[in-house]
């Protein structure tokens, strides 16, 4: 009889031991379907064995302690039954109706949480399938398989906390125990609601992105989109920064000691919200913009300059004024009044004025560019100086403090308005494009102008860049063995390098068809 006593003790706390096991077991497989935990699949296999390690020795040492201690109670004597009937007995009798109440409780509990866990995992193969099943979806089906995995898993985990956080208070385990199981289940969900959403958040932008561009067209607001879509990963960035933030304030929440670091969070979203109202109020307007000035499609080319001029003017302008309405409402976010601050900016801007007068220049001599309509964005210019040599292209953008201009080999010449000088135009109502031919000095002069006036006049009909037919302007020099002619061709603004080309080819096809030799052309542009 007392050995079946000592089994049955020793059975006791195997059986305890087999329980935490399994459930051990069961919340480490759940951790590895988690897409929290789904890269630490090795360090979660090193806890597992460290704990179930553990518990073994635990179990081996109690049922080594049971032994002893029995042993040692039959080495003095003592009945084991009786023994063990009288501790059964000094237990109150309430504790046995509260353990069986708790048990029955905790058990219902359980049943209760695995029939939500079905029930659960039920709608969300229902929603999965119907998913896949909607005609507008993007998404591949591995992907949506993916997010409601996950979300399947979080549910799981969830419940089952929630269980076993209703069992402990059932079976009247101390409150500590309970209340740290509640602050692991409050920690779990958002974290890893807050890596799931963004997810999906993500899923959703892209099938409406495509939805967008599909469904636009020219009579609707959508024809907008595509010039706003650049501003869809800025979206994804700041809505992902949100969702962490809000995340990680429900868990420092949850921590005492830290607690009141939590009440920054809504002040830092208010400061991303700002960020991007800022941005995407910067880009509706600068497309406004963009759509008054060139809504009319008969606009002159002079017209069209101007208006390519401004965009860009106003655009830094703009960008200026919403950085500084971005500053002033952050400082009020952070309750920091800006009047100080301000005043003390515009007392440093005097003094860096007074040290910053090359940029004061730039500025200035920008304005009275763009009031005296010296040139504008399209023209092609000579301007300026670098390393002894004129910069020379075409405008691609006038900005506040200096000028871009792209020049004829490709190259982005930047210069500073102050140091624009004197300015070359060669996109003023017309220019001549000028070739020089050299013919010898036995030619009919005669006939070589008959020829090339020809070829202007040929000129003149197919090419729209030509206003008015090639002339000879004359004799340019006289040469060892050459005779230097002056043609001059009136065309469009800015069109004169393209018309030197093509005339040179014509000029010298035509000169050798009539057997005519040609010595070594120059050529040069005239306003």
């Amino acid at each position: 009889m007392d050995l079946l006593i000592i089994l049955a003790e020793v059975g006791i706390v195997i059986c305890v031991f087999l329980l935490v096991n399994w459930l051990l077991n069961k919340g480490f497989k759940l951790s590895f379907k988690n897409s929290l935990f789904k890269n630490e699949g090795r360090s979660i296999n090193t806890l597992r064995r460290n704990i179930k390690g553990l518990l073994i020795l635990t179990c081996l040492l109690l049922c080594i302690l049971i032994v002893g201690a029995n042993g040692f109670l039959l080495y003095r004597g003592e009945n084991l039954q009786q023994y063990t009937l009288l501790l059964v007995e000094r237990i109150p009798s309430g504790f046995w109706v509260t353990l069986g109440i708790g048990s029955a409780k905790s058990i219902g509990t359980l049943i209760l949480a695995a029939i939500a866990i079905q029930f659960v995992r039920y709608w969300l193969k229902v929603a999965n399938t119907r998913a896949k099943n909607i005609e507008q979806n993007t998404a591949d089906d591995q992907s949506i398989d993916t997010f409601f995995n996950n979300l399947n898993n979080i549910f799981t985990v969830g419940i089952w906390l929630w269980a076993v956080i209703w069992c402990s208070k059932f079976l009247k385990i101390p409150v500590v125990v309970s209340d740290y199981l509640y602050i692991l289940l409050r920690i779990y969900l958002p974290i890893t609601v807050g890596l799931l959403v963004p997810k999906a958040i993500t899923a959703i932008i892209d099938s409406l992105d495509i939805l967008s561009i599909r469904y636009s067209s020219p009579d609707n607001l959508l024809r907008f989109y595509d010039r706003l879509r650049h501003l869809i990963p800025f979206l994804k960035r700041c809505l992902e920064l949100v969702i962490y933030i809000f995340v990680a304030t429900l868990v420092i929440q949850q921590v005492q000691f830290i607690a009141y670091i939590a009440d920054f969070g809504p002040r830092i979203v208010k400061i991303v919200g700002i960020i991007f109202m800022s941005r995407v109020l910067f880009e509706v307007v600068y497309l406004l913009i963009e759509e008054v000035l060139f809504k009319y499609q008969n606009l002159s080319d002079i017209q069209t300059s101007r208006r390519l001029t401004l965009v860009p003017l106003i655009r830094s302008f703009l960008q200026y004024l919403v950085y500084f309405g971005v500053i002033v409402s952050i400082l009020y976010t952070l309750d920091i009044n800006p009047a100080p601050i301000l005043a003390g900016a515009g007392i440093l801007g005097i003094a860096v004025g007074f040290g910053a007068q090359t940029l004061v220049n730039d500025i200035v001599c920008g304005f009275f560019i763009l009031f005296e309509n010296y040139y504008l964005v399209g023209d092609y210019i000579q301007a300026g100086k670098t390393e002894d040599k004129l910069l020379e292209g075409i405008v691609e953008a006038i900005e506040l403090r200096t000028t871009r201009i792209r020049h004829p080999n490709g190259q982005l010449q930047i210069i500073r308005n102050g140091d624009i000088g004197s300015i070359t135009n060669y996109s003023k109502q017309y220019i001549y494009a000028v070739v020089e031919v050299s013919v010898p000095y036995d030619s009919n002069l005669a006939h070589v102008y008959q020829v090339i006036e020809s070829v202007g006049e040929q000129l003149k009909a197919n090419d729209p860049d030509v206003l008015e037919p090639t002339q000879v302007d004359g004799v340019e020099s006289l040469g060892e063995s050459h005779l230097l002619l002056r043609t001059l061709t009136k065309v469009k603004p800015g069109k004169h390098l393209q018309i030197q080309r093509l005339l040179r080819k014509i000029f010298t096809n035509a000169l050798i068809q009539e057997g005519i030799t040609l010595g070594s052309p120059v050529e040069r542009a005239i306003t």
